[in-house]
């Protein structure tokens, strides 16, 4: 179909409109990585993890933004985790892990005696126990 202006588009082809979310801080183009949204109630600040679709009460910040944001005198700042990071390990975790290490590495004999006669003649081939963390004998001995 024509009109008196010539054939008719279906659409407009535009560069202004990216498909890629974009930083809302005045004169950042960078990719969005966070979503900002204000609890006025609270005076609080959430920053999470992009959100899935735009608001237009919520702010998309790129990730210099979203390290450096302050809140207000007398806000609070809550940073909610994406999961993607990998959790670090806390000061117990490391210990039981290091204990776990010093138990394997004692001689057979050794941790037959600490595990309280639970050596060749343990139940399920346990050599050596320490709290929950147990020391088990090779399939091959």
């Amino acid at each position: 179909m024509e009109s008196r202006r010539g054939p008719l588009k279906s659409a407009v082809p535009s560069n202004v409109v990216s498909p890629v979310r974009r930083c809302s801080r005045t004169a950042c183009g960078r990719p969005a990585v966070a979503t900002l949204t204000y609890v006025y109630a609270d005076s609080t600040a959430v920053l999470g993890p992009l959100a899935t679709y735009a608001e237009p009460h919520c702010y998309d910040l790129c990730a210099e933004h979203s390290e450096r944001l302050t809140a207000p005198r007398g806000w609070e700042v809550v940073r909610l985790s994406d999961g993607s990071a990998p959790a670090r390990p806390s000061g117990d975790d490391l210990e039981a892990l290091a204990n776990a290490v010093r138990e394997a590495a004692r001689p057979q004999e050794r941790a037959a005696e600490a595990g309280g006669g639970g050596g060749k003649g343990g139940r399920g081939g346990e050599v050596g126990r320490r709290g929950h963390l147990r020391v088990l004998r090779s399939p091959d001995s």
